[in-house]
């Protein structure tokens, strides 16, 4: 388990917005004391706040075998990784060749998603108060909430650039986020979410460009 400067910032603004209860549990993920108690209720509770902590694995594809009274020579399992931003992946490999402890056992790396380790994007960017802003405008009462993907997006490849980097969606409420979720068969989106969402962004746009004189 590991915070970054974006998932830090996540769980202190997150504490703010939530209940006694789960704001003591925010403000303590990495405390040495109960870390591993909060973790342990992240798995259980809220999956998606234990997978942004950590680099994560998970067998997707198994080829092994092909009759069943035979035992297979060869085997081959497909893994998916979502690595942490700044995660050495080269030094992560010697670690899943220590954990495995099998020389007959080969890591091959996949080009596929491959992606240059670099750090979250700043929060004291330009781009970053000017969404700051347009968010209490529109929407009074709000707060920016930073949080990390556990999928993957072009924005590795801009931030090893340095460029800072930002996704934004646009803002639904609760009845219109259990519509569908992302790559669902039912994804959709409200027809007044999506004006919304483009008058979010010009005015982005706007509060950026005006700040360059």
């Amino acid at each position: 388990m590991r915070l970054n400067d974006t998932t830090r910032a996540y769980f202190e603004r997150l504490a703010t917005i939530s209940a006694p209860e789960e704001r003591d549990r925010y403000l303590h993920v990495a405390d040495p004391q109960r870390t591993a108690a909060i973790q342990g209720y992240f798995a259980t509770h809220e999956i998606g706040n234990y997978s942004i902590l950590r680099t994560s694995l998970v067998p997707t594809i198994i080829n092994i075998g092909f009759r069943t009274n035979v035992i297979p020579s060869t085997g081959e399992a497909n893994i998916d990784i979502r690595a942490l931003p700044d995660e050495d992946m080269p030094r992560f490999y010697e670690e899943l060749r220590r954990v495995i402890a099998d020389p007959s056992i080969e890591i091959v790396r996949s080009g596929e998603g491959s992606r240059p380790a670099s750090p979250p994007s700043r929060l004291d960017s330009e781009m970053f108060r000017a969404l700051e802003s347009v968010t209490r405008r529109m929407y009074p009462g709000a707060i920016v909430l930073p949080s990390m993907m556990t999928g993957a997006t072009d924005m590795a490849q801009l931030r090893s650039k340095g460029v800072q980097s930002y996704g934004i969606g646009p803002a639904v409420d609760e009845k219109e986020g259990a519509l569908g979720s992302a790559h669902a068969d039912d994804e959709r989106l409200a027809e007044a979410s999506l004006y919304k969402f483009v008058e979010f962004q010009l005015r982005a746009v706007l509060e950026v460009a005006a700040s360059r004189r």
